[in-house]
């Protein structure tokens, strides 16, 4: 079963497959529907335990549910469970005792961005942005701190990288064209305005990369040239740090595409800065 494929919610996943479970596998989905925190952010050996089966049982059920493993049944419901509480109103009023501590769900994101760039994925995403003629940047209010560090840090190795705001939608939109490519950047709840003008971009003849955390996010719709990273929430609110990370591992991979021709661009700035004195004197 493909990730695009399966229910969003718990309950469905058990319920598509319910008459497949085994005796053991039915402890396991009652244990997972009367507390999905156990599954979202405890371990194998967790699970197995309260339940009273082995490891290997708790892998065959994420295999049954459709999943390839355990951790990628675990970020499916983890993600459900942060949009059913996704305004941080909604967070706030959570108990407090259900959440994971912040450590846990930030090293877990981080976990998630470089398994998303695993294997080919880091140069099929980062290719587009070394040889494009002009780099737009598309972000949500979420991602936007990862936006501000991916258009920083490509602008230091290559020219015309652009951080489209909302305001500037109309005269940015105006100047993309073919030869170009896009980065769009955006988690649930998607932001209206930001997937319309990825639309426009793709019907400009731009080239779509997307960062987004959901094979469900309309922006996979847009683009075969996706990767999916987890967003936790930080108290009421969902964490920058995943979209940072992955802007720095692009700009990182950008950098070594581009080689010497990063390197005397590098270079030309700091001899600018130099003779501008943009920085206090040792």
């Amino acid at each position: 079963m493909n990730n695009t494929d399966i229910p969003a919610t718990a309950p469905e996943l058990v319920a598509a497959v319910s008459s497949d479970l085994t005796r053991a596998e039915r402890r396991i989905a009652q244990e997972v529907l009367s507390d999905p925190t156990l599954l979202a952010f405890g371990t194998v050996s967790d699970l197995a335990k309260r339940v009273g089966t082995s490891r290997p049982t708790i892998v065959r059920f994420a295999h049954k549910l459709g999943f390839k493993g355990y951790a990628q049944l675990q970020r499916h419901i983890r993600s459900d469970l942060s949009h059913q509480l996704s305004r941080p109103s909604e967070r706030i009023r959570y108990e407090e005792d259900k959440a994971p501590p912040a450590r846990t769900t930030v090293r877990d994101s981080l976990d998630s961005v470089f398994e998303a760039l695993a294997g080919e994925r880091m140069g099929q995403l980062a290719e587009p942005l070394a040889r494009a003629e002009q780099v737009w940047i598309l972000s949500g209010e979420t991602s936007l701190a990862g936006a501000h560090a991916l258009r920083s840090g490509l602008s230091m190795v290559r020219p015309h990288v652009h951080l489209l705001e909302e305001h500037r939608f109309g005269t940015g939109l105006c100047d993309a064209g073919p030869g170009d490519a896009a980065l769009v950047m955006d988690f649930y709840r998607y932001r209206r305005q930001v997937i319309g003008a990825a639309k426009l971009l793709k019907s400009a003849g731009v080239q779509l990369v997307a960062v987004t955390d959901s094979p469900l996010s309309p922006l996979v719709e847009l683009t075969s040239n996706w990767c999916e990273i987890e967003v936790p929430a930080i108290g009421p609110f969902d964490s920058s740090v995943p979209a940072v990370a992955i802007s720095e591992l692009l700009v990182g991979h950008v950098t070594r595409l581009l080689h010497e021709t990063a390197a005397r661009r590098i270079d030309h700035i700091e001899a600018l800065w130099d003779e501008t004195e943009v920085f206090l004197g040792e």
